[in-house]
């Protein structure tokens, strides 16, 4: 899995890093915290509040949006978006 977190200011990608992370399916993660720290902590970004309408929208999207009123300290951008890109699996082509 690559966790793929984005800074945007009016549409705009401004900073982005991709993570790494050992997991094959969505529900095999445990920590989103810990991935999304890391990801916060590549970007020289303050960590947001992790709540459950971003927990569900992970799980159910693949996909969070945090807001400035997410972060504890200022920001000076209007999204962070984080998406959780997961590889398919190749399956071998029959010859006929």
């Amino acid at each position: 899995m690559r966790l793929w977190a984005t800074i945007r200011d009016e549409q705009r990608i401004v900073r982005q890093v991709t993570i790494e992370a050992d997991y094959t399916k969505l529900d095999q993660v445990e920590d989103w915290a810990a991935l999304l720290g890391e990801a916060c902590h590549t970007l020289d970004l303050a960590r947001p509040v992790l709540l459950k309408k971003h927990l569900k929208d992970l799980a159910a999207f693949s996909r969070a949006v945090f807001k400035p009123e997410d972060f504890m300290e200022p920001v000076d951008f209007q999204r962070f978006e984080v998406e959780a890109i997961f590889d398919k699996k190749k399956t071998p082509q029959t010859q006929k």
